[in-house]
């Protein structure tokens, strides 16, 4: 039974409906995902919904009795106080009498007055006039299922944390719909992967907007896509729906180009002479008409964003080389005995926490910031495009046109001379857009500003921080597919997991001590890489343990147990096969580290890294059982 259903809603803002004859019903317990360009009105679905928008027609049938919850994509900046005072907010007209209590049980704590107890006494009368007991009963649960601590203030906390807050907020009133406006932007791995787990595990319906491909492939169950204005729902995981969408869009281009070839028929028809005007058919006329109607209200399909990287100078082979580079800040060690070489065409993950070091990170390879210790050698004729995620290098107050101009009428795109209006309308900038001022701009539009920014200028090393935030799944593909062909370097910082698994050779991962340690592949290798290790620091003390003792006393008599002359053998061809390994380790580096490696199939790609995988295993088996018998 749907907990609610939209009936042919319309709205608009001046323009063309954003949304127009828009039929929608949720299920209880569905987790439906909502996709659409950026700009085509997801955020006002939302709003609709939550009563923040009334519709220009339509109907919303909504049972009394169902609650509606919204975390915003955005964290205001007005809320203050303690976590408790802002989660209690969740609950409305009650919210103030919970506060009171709240502060009013501290002021008891440390002040045993006379005045302090009647304080509180006079609000607990309050809470049972008002029946509110189990509404505060509903807060301390939600702290605790989101291990939040209630007294700590909620200005001191990080973004991720923020967020989760945020959540708990929308959960107090245990609403029978959640709506989720990118939940995941700006929190990290850790942070997403426990957004995941609480959402799984929630028993009411979903909605949400979200770029993320791997948190929608985790939590849809389905999938509703907002295009020109109508809503089409698929009920299928998100791989489903790719191909369903192109079979949509291909017989949609299909129904388009036949009626258009009729329409010119007829066009033509109504035009001939005297002779064919003495037999015209008025009901044919009149059918030409409706046909030149339906084809004026024919909503084109956003046009697809158009990126080029302007090719730099080819640097040199090296980019980077770090040895034994280590970071202290205020007391804490950031990076700790770092050593990694970066070619030319490698394209490197950095991953970690919030507040890890991965900025920290980024400036000391590119040599803006000096190591405490150890030594970073960078290579030569290198040209840096940096994309930052604050956005710092857009000037708020300047129109978006010149924000690339730079007091330029054309720009020059790999020899060819483009005017600044049309370059824009490639990152889908119409001219009246280009004019307005960047503080107008939404988040997708803001960063498609400065990918035009960065991409406008010769560069051979690419830093991208963050750069899929805001952007919608269109877009993302595109960007992975302008990072795989690109020839030069790329230092990509990422919480998008199927973004840094489609485009990056290896990957810097933060684990924590300020270890960085450097795995091959994406982000699903480095998990896959890890466990590996893991289960293999398991196995080796009980490998190598047991003989210790019998070792010691061997050396304390002068003694040493014989081998078996199979034992021998091993121990004796162990060395050859050992090299062996170790030189194919090192050719299959080689190919991979070839610019031209990751734009050859992706099978090709995985079985070559699967390779080295089982290539690395082979060789940490050997130095094990080489151990094993030296012991």
């Amino acid at each position: 039974m749907a907990i609610i259903r939209l009936r042919n809603i319309n709205v608009s803002f001046g323009g063309p409906a954003i949304l127009e004859q828009v039929n929608l019903a949720i299920e209880a317990g569905e987790r439906v995902s909502l996709l659409g360009r950026n700009g085509t009105g997801k955020s006002s679905l939302l709003k609709v919904i939550s009563g923040l928008i009334k519709p220009d027609h339509g109907e919303i049938d909504i049972n009394k009795s169902v609650k509606i919850a919204w975390l915003e994509q955005e964290v205001p900046y007005d809320l203050q106080g303690s976590i408790f005072d802002v989660v209690a907010t969740g609950l409305g007209a009650q919210a103030d009498l919970l506060k009171a209590y709240h502060h009013a049980t501290h002021r008891v704590a440390e002040d045993y007055s006379e005045q302090a107890f009647a304080e509180l006494e006079r609000i607990q009368h309050e809470i049972e006039v008002a029946d509110a007991w189990g509404l505060n009963q509903q807060v301390e649960s939600v702290l605790s299922k989101m291990q939040l601590d209630g007294d700590a203030d909620f200005t001191q906390l990080s973004g991720g944390m923020r967020r989760r807050v945020l959540l708990a907020k929308a959960l107090v009133i245990q609403p029978d719909l959640l709506l989720l406006d990118e939940p995941t932007n700006h929190l990290d791995l850790e942070a997403i992967q426990w957004l995941e787990d609480q959402l799984l595990n929630y028993k009411g319906a979903l909605l949400f907007i979200t770029h993320d491909r791997a948190f929608m492939r985790k939590l849809s169950t389905r999938i509703v896509e907002l295009d020109r204005g109508k809503l089409t729902s698929y009920p299928c995981d998100y791989t489903t729906y790719l191909r369903r969408r192109e079979e949509f869009l291909m017989a949609e281009e299909e129904a388009n180009a036949q009626f258009d070839k009729k329409l010119a028929q007829e066009e033509v028809w109504i035009r001939q002479g005297i002779k064919a005007r003495r037999t015209r058919n008025e009901g044919r006329v009149r059918a030409l008409e409706k046909m030149r109607n339906e084809r004026a209200e024919r909503r084109q399909k956003t046009g697809r964003v158009d990126m080029k990287i302007v090719r730099g100078e080819q640097s040199g082979k090296l980019v980077v080389e770090a040895e034994d580079v280590s970071f202290d800040y205020d007391g804490r060690s950031i990076i700790k005995n770092l050593n990694t070489t970066i070619l030319r065409g490698d394209k490197v993950g950095i991953i970690g926490p919030n507040g890890a070091g991965k900025t920290t990170l980024l400036k000391i390879l590119l040599g803006e910031l000096q190591p405490h210790s150890g030594k970073v050698s960078l290579g030569t004729k290198q040209a840096t495009a940096y994309f930052d995620q604050m956005r710092d290098q857009l000037d708020e107050e300047a129109s978006v046109l010149d924000n690339i101009s730079e007091g330029r009428e054309f720009i020059e795109i790999n020899g060819a001379r483009k005017h600044v209006i049309g370059y824009l309308q490639d990152f889908l900038f119409a001219p009246d857009r280009a004019r307005s001022p960047v503080k107008a701009l939404s988040g997708g539009e803001r960063n498609r500003l400065l990918l035009a920014r960065l991409f406008s200028k010769p560069a051979n090393i690419l830093v991208l921080d963050e750069p899929t935030n805001d952007l919608d799944v269109e877009t993302l593909e595109l960007l992975e597919e302008l990072i795989l062909n690109y020839s030069g370097t790329v230092l990509l910082v990422s919480h998008d997991r199927e973004f840094v698994n489609n485009v990056v050779s290896n990957t810097l991962v933060f684990e924590g001590s300020g270890m960085v340690n450097e795995y091959v592949g994406g982000y699903d290798d480095w998990l896959r890489q890890r466990q590996t290790m893991a289960e293999a620091a398991d196995s080796k003390p009980a490998s190598v343990k047991p003989d210790r003792p019998a070792k010691k006393e061997a050396n304390d008599k002068g003694q040493k147990k014989k081998l078996s002359y199979r034992d021998q053998r091993d121990l004796d061809a162990l060395p050859v096969k050992i090299e062996q390994l170790e030189t194919e380790i090192e050719r299959i580096h080689a190919q991979m580290a070839d610019p031209e490696f990751f734009q050859q199939d992706k099978n090709e790609i995985v079985k070559t890294q699967a390779l080295l995988k089982e290539t690395e295993q082979a060789l940490e088996a050997c130095y094990q059982r080489w151990e094993e018998l030296e012991n």
